[in-house]
């Protein structure tokens, strides 16, 4: 289904379901010897929404071998090298003394319950009301429960997400940890500079936010078309190409740094070689020089 202005969505349907495709992703990585990543709850919350093709993937059933994407080592390594560049971000955010973080379309998203927060962190999780109801009501009944403060705040990146976030007691005035993991390619080129201006807005000296660095340029030319064939692949209903927005966007990394950002990318490739894994030549030519960004707010509003 095309995106609409005001579109909404579960864990089930359209954006929503990317993100469930992402949770299973994670829940694979995690049940491999020796695995990069640990989280606990994909798999659960997977098989609770329910969708056939993500569950297939959680459980190993959709790999296919020597496929770029879809073959089971790549796919692990892929999403663990993803998981791990953010929660490494929240780690590191957390011993500079930053208590305070927010996670952005945060999805299924468990780093509030996985990950080891400092005493007195407050986590704000902010998406669609439907995603943020199931997941917390998914995670109460299995017993888990946050390792720092969590306060949800359910509402569309569309609407006015910080004034939402401040009635939940965010404290602009203190440094943040901003993620925007897997949401760039969801908002047109406007939206997203709407959204670094907000971040920006909110974000006092010290603040830290990370998210993906796309080549707009490589990418333009047959990634979202192979991502959609992917999909497909695996028996998905939901053509990405009908979800991505496309068209001149401005360089995060540009963007964020004319904004008083200290800006720096970490190429995919020397993301999978910190790990020992070897990035497959075929993905380059594809992603060109993408990666994942970090930034830290150097000047005050």
């Amino acid at each position: 289904m095309t995106r609409t202005d005001g579109d909404s969505w579960d864990l089930a349907t359209s954006v929503g379901a990317t993100a469930t495709g992402v949770a299973a992703s994670r829940a694979l990585a995690t049940k491999q010897p020796e695995p990069l990543i640990n989280d606990p709850y994909a798999d659960a919350l997977v098989h609770a929404v329910g969708l056939e093709h993500s569950i297939r993937i959680a459980d190993g059933e959709a790999c296919i071998e020597g496929d770029l994407m879809l073959d089971r080592q790549r796919m692990c390594e892929q999403i663990a090298v993803r998981t791990r560049f953010f929660d490494d971000f929240f780690t590191s955010a957390s011993a500079s003394g930053i208590r305070q973080a927010v996670i952005l379309a945060s999805g299924l998203d468990t780093r509030s319950y996985r990950l080891a927060w400092p005493a007195g962190s407050v986590v704000f999780e902010v998406d669609q009301p439907a995603v943020l109801e199931f997941k917390t009501r998914t995670l109460t009944d299995l017993g888990a429960e946050p390792a720092a403060e969590l306060r949800s705040v359910p509402v569309d990146l569309r609407d006015d997400w910080p004034k939402a976030l401040r009635d939940n007691g965010f404290d602009p005035q203190a440094p943040t940890a901003w993620i925007a993991e897997g949401l760039l390619i969801y908002l047109p080129p406007e939206a997203q500079d709407r959204l670094f201006d907000n971040i920006t807005a909110l974000s006092a000296p010290g603040s830290r936010l990370a998210t993906e660095h796309m080549d707009t340029v490589a990418m333009s030319k047959d990634w979202s078309a192979r991502v959609s064939e992917w999909s497909k692949k695996v028996g998905s209903d939901v053509d990405l190409l009908d979800l991505f927005y496309s068209g001149d966007r401005a360089s995060a990394r540009d963007y964020l740094s004319a904004q008083g950002w200290d800006a720096t990318v970490l190429s995919t490739r020397a993301a999978y070689e910190s790990h020992g894994f070897a990035y497959p030549e075929e993905l380059g030519e594809i992603a060109g020089d993408s990666g994942y960004l970090s930034a830290t707010r150097t000047t005050s509003n």
